[in-house]
């Protein structure tokens, strides 16, 4: 790690005042001393997801947690750390920064936990370092192996500082505890200053015109815009207040049988990845006239029959379409061959479950209870003959544990559940069908 990472604060603010006053400095290869001109810096972020099929890893039997400020994007997500402070060198054009934020990667069932500590990058050394701390229990009793500057991984400096390619380093395989990480692609950095400043700063800051070395400016110019949409009412809203001939003509029952409907489930993000990964090699299935959204996304199941009362809050509804899970191949035998159909969702008062026939490795159990529901609100409520309740929490219970071969402990939070139900032929489901049209063909993710 260059020695003036280390320097001390008396000193970067001696340069800063030299090059406030206008002094003429020059950098010389090599050199140990502070001969450049640096302006200081704040207010900058980092966001780096280390290397997604990682994140997919440890996200299928273990946890990541963020804390002193660090984030981590929503569905096992790049993760940000904050309130960057560092230099920028006039001269060579160059910057470094320090963020603040940490970062543990835990899975009990492979033995390891990983701490990240002061991320730092540095655009002359092309590199991302942070403090590294790993605990191995894998073997039985705790090995722990630390670092400080530990190089992660070798960065293409880009002048914007956005989506910069990232190759990791022989050190990061060692710590992230596979030799295959060495020298692999690792995901995008972007660096960037969180709050532009308003006015421009007394002493030289980086110049926009410079063209053959990264400038921090470039990144401190916002692309936000002010929102242009009107804050008055929709007319399309207010149509549904009055009274309307069509409407009241075909206005369902409180309660009765379900026409159609659909439900979106994605059963657990980083189990889908897992199987389409490189552990599991694998792929996964739809049939029946279930379909998966395009990035091994969430399926969809559909032709929806049931039972709905609106002033009970009770729905019970049953979908057509599979979908299976297939991995770990050996020899044209899977250790993997796991089969979802027939799902089934019922709610009452908010709560309820999530069910499905079950085949696993050719052994069937029907209608096993694979996840605790809570949705939003315990109302049910039908608009144009359409019950939607979006972002239903799912829980695993102990029988949907045993369902995926105890990969996840029972509590472990599923995908959330969408669900769709007409209640009447001609009502029009979200995906723009009538009730009597929402058939659709399978797909093949992963």
């Amino acid at each position: 790690m260059p020695v003036r990472r280390r320097r001390s604060t008396a000193l970067a603010a001696a340069v800063a005042t030299a090059a406030a006053l206008g002094a003429t400095v020059l950098v010389t290869a090599g050199a140990t001393t502070a001969t450049a001109a640096e302006v200081p810096l704040k207010d900058y972020e980092l966001t780096w997801g280390v290397k997604q099929s990682y994140r997919n890893y440890v996200g299928m039997f273990g946890t990541f947690t963020t804390s002193g400020g660090a984030t981590q994007a929503a569905g096992n997500g790049a993760f940000t750390f904050v309130d960057g402070t560092g230099t920028y060198d006039t001269t060579g054009h160059t910057v470094d920064l320090a963020f603040k934020g940490g970062l543990v990667s835990k899975s009990a069932a492979h033995g390891f936990e990983i701490t990240l500590t002061d991320v730092r990058f540095d655009s002359k050394a092309a590199a991302i370092t942070a403090d590294v701390k790993k605990v191995d229990t894998s073997a039985g009793a705790p090995k722990t192996t630390e670092g400080d500057d530990v190089p992660l991984a070798t960065v293409a400096v880009t002048r914007e500082m956005k989506d910069m390619a990232t190759t990791l380093t022989a050190e990061a395989g060692e710590y992230l505890g596979s030799a295959s990480y060495a020298g692999a692609a690792g995901d995008p950095l972007t660096v960037v200053q969180k709050t532009p400043p308003t006015t421009p700063p007394a002493s030289p800051s980086p110049s926009r015109t410079q063209t053959q070395e990264p400038s921090p400016s470039a990144s401190q110019t916002t692309t936000e815009e002010p929102g242009t949409g009107s804050p008055d009412p929709s007319p399309t809203k207010t149509a549904d207040t009055g009274p309307s001939p069509s409407a009241s003509a075909t206005e369902a029952a409180t309660r009765g049988e379900i026409a159609d409907g659909t439900l979106g489930w994605g059963v657990k993000q980083t189990f889908r990845a897992y199987v389409t990964g490189p552990i599991a090699k694998g792929r996964v299935t739809v049939s029946g006239g279930a379909t998966q959204a395009a990035g091994n996304g969430a399926f969809t199941f559909k032709n929806a029959t049931g039972t709905y009362d609106t002033d009970a809050d009770r729905l019970t509804a049953s979908f057509k379409g599979a979908v299976n899970f297939k991995g770990h191949e050996t020899n044209g035998t899977y250790g993997l061959d796991l089969t979802l159909s027939n799902l089934k969702a019922t709610l009452d008062g908010g709560s309820g479950k999530l069910s499905a026939d079950v085949d696993s490795l050719g052994t069937g159990s029907k209608g096993v209870v694979l996840a605790d529901l809570k949705a939003k609100s315990g109302d049910l409520t039908a608009e144009k003959n359409v019950i939607t309740v979006d972002g239903v929490a799912a829980t695993l219970t102990a029988a949907g544990a045993k369902a995926f071969g105890d990969f996840y402990p029972a509590g472990t939070a599923l995908d959330a559940v969408d669900l769709s139900v007409a209640l009447s032929d001609d009502a029009q489901l979200p995906d723009g069908g009538t009730a009597g049209t929402s058939g659709g063909s399978g797909g093949t993710g992963g």
